[in-house]
């Protein structure tokens, strides 16, 4: 064996959401037990194509005495994953992404007798709406305040556009299904080109959702302004967690040193 790159996961960071896994070409990770796990040293190339898609920053790449990559091997490995079929698994023993977990709740009598009859007006002002397709200088970004909204939200959360949509420009999108890194850099666009006067982030509470908070933070750093940021966690029952806070994010000095 030799010291080279290897992909290290920090078991205790990892909360098994499974955005790493389709990233990684080499089929080296999978999950067991709820966790991220390096199946063996010889399928990993160490090149940490997985390391952005993880929302708890869970994953690194490291040196250390480890096989060397078998490219070989990881291609057989590849193709017996493809030609294997899923076993079907009883919901108790379920150790995939919680975002993927089926699940079954009943809405009270008391919350349907509640429902209005009087028909909702939408607050909705723009199209398109999904972040890959809204124009990065679209007119409504302009003095907006932007909402960036995980795509189920609206459909857990009942007043989403009383309480969230209404009078603010918005994108929506999933980090779970679609690629973290063009988020990034398309809302990093949007911030330098654009005056957003403040960012709201409604997610759910499984926790790949999260990584749409986390590459909004990233892409208001990147973008080197200063943006007020609002995260709003709601849960799938439609309740709001209380894991809101405001941040405020500098954008970087440049320090002189003294001759």
């Amino acid at each position: 064996m030799a010291t080279r790159q290897i992909v290290k996961i920090d078991e205790e960071k990892c909360t098994g959401c499974g955005l790493c896994i389709p990233n990684c070409a080499e089929g080296a990770l999978q999950i067991v037990d709820g966790k991220a796990k390096l199946i063996t040293d010889k399928f990993c190339d160490g090149l940490g194509a997985c390391l952005g898609h993880c929302p708890e920053d869970a994953i690194a790449v490291i040196e250390r005495e480890a096989e060397e990559f078998d490219k070989k091997a990881a291609e057989v490995h590849l193709h017996k994953q493809k030609e294997a079929q899923p076993k079907p698994q009883p919901a108790p023993a379920f150790s995939g992404c919680p975002s993927s977990r089926a699940m079954h709740f009943k809405v009270s009598e008391a919350k349907t007798e509640s429902i209005s009859t009087t028909p909702a007006v939408s607050q909705l002002t723009q199209w398109p709406v999904q972040l890959k397709l809204v124009p990065v200088t679209a007119p409504y970004f302009q003095e907006a305040e932007l909402l960036i909204a995980a795509d189920c939200v609206p459909f857990a959360y009942a007043n989403f556009h009383q309480d969230f949509l209404k009078g603010k420009a918005v994108v929506v999108g999933c980090p779970k299904l679609d690629d973290i890194r063009l988020y990034k850099e398309k809302l990093t666009e949007i911030f330098k080109s654009n005056s957003i006067k403040s960012v709201t982030v409604p997610y759910m509470e499984v926790p790949c959702c999260f990584g749409l908070v986390k590459v909004t933070e990233d892409a208001i750093a990147a973008s080197g302004k200063n943006i007020p940021l609002k995260k709003v966690k709601i849960g799938i029952c439609g309740e709001i967690k209380p894991e809101e806070e405001v941040r405020t994010f500098d954008p970087p000095r440049t320090f002189t040193h003294p001759h």
